[in-house]
């Protein structure tokens, strides 16, 4: 049976690990309002210049240079990037690893194909540098502070590369942050963009031709969706580690509670054999 300074030691280890989680639960929580607000605000922008996307791309169909857009080229996808949005730091349950299991299985899938990759994150870019994976591009500790400049910066040098015909494809993993219990795995291909159908009724007056405006509404729908996808990531990062560090701080109460139990058993059992010792040795005097 351990001692009790060693019951001691063990419950002050606990407790002060409770403390740690407790912190970091109170900052995810403090940080998690804004992040969220900022994901839910970012999702109306995206639909409409989707929709604005698709209008204009059935306008600018009727014209017979429509499809030389660059990033509406379709190659065979010989050449593959992955972008993938991960944390910069752990503690958030299975936030990382679930993600970069589902990046994993999509890299599986294609072998054989020359793939790439843009990792935003430390834990994305120190899990496939491990891996010997071919890395394009790294960003850390972008989400800080998530801003628009930092998407456009990676947005651009994806799109400088794909009119280069350097890749075929570009594919986007990221966590979309679904509830403060859940997030989502989701998963999307961003070039060559798939220009959706225009389901408005509306007949539009274009003041350029439809087919300008197309190819000014192109680059900026990539950096809209990089955008989206890094404020989704940073909503869905503060809640998983909110309610990893919520658990982990009720696991360390139920541990320092059975620890101090047994430490209690442990005083009572040394106070018993003292006094049966003392008892003892008055018993053998008389």
């Amino acid at each position: 049976m351990p001692s009790l300074i060693d019951m001691r030691r063990r419950i002050k280890s606990v407790r002060n690990t409770e403390q740690i989680t407790k912190a970091l639960k109170m900052i995810s929580a403090a940080k998690l309002r804004k992040a969220q607000e900022r994901a839910i605000a970012a999702r109306p922008y995206a639909a409409m210049l989707q929709q604005i996307l698709a209008n204009c791309a059935e306008a600018a169909g009727q014209s017979p240079d429509a499809g030389d857009n660059p990033l509406l080229a379709v190659r065979p996808e010989n050449r593959i990037l992955l972008v993938v949005i991960t944390a910069d730091m752990g503690k958030a349950g299975g936030f990382n690893a679930n993600l970069l299991r589902f990046a994993q299985a999509f890299v599986s899938e294609r072998r054989g194909k020359e793939l790439s990759f843009d990792l935003i994150g430390k834990k994305g870019r120190d899990y496939f540098r491990k891996r010997g994976a071919r890395i394009g591009g790294e960003y850390i500790d972008l989400f800080r502070n998530v801003r628009f400049e930092d998407a456009e910066r990676i947005a651009n040098f994806i799109i400088e590369r794909y009119e280069k015909a350097e890749i075929d494809a570009v594919y986007l993993f990221v966590n979309e942050f679904k509830s403060v219990m859940a997030s989502r795995l989701f998963s999307t291909r961003l070039l060559p963009i798939e220009v959706p159908k225009s389901t408005s009724t509306a007949d539009y007056i274009y003041e350029q031709p439809p087919g300008e405006i197309l190819a000014s509404l192109l680059p900026r729908y990539i950096k809209a969706n990089i955008f989206r996808a890094l404020l989704e990531s940073s909503a869905a990062e503060h809640a998983a580690r909110m309610t990893a560090m919520d658990a982990a701080s009720t696991n360390a109460g139920e541990v320092i509670d059975k620890l101090t139990l047994t430490m209690n058993r442990v005083r009572q059992a040394s106070i018993t054999k003292e006094i049966i010792e003392v008892v003892s040795g008055a018993a053998a005097l008389d």
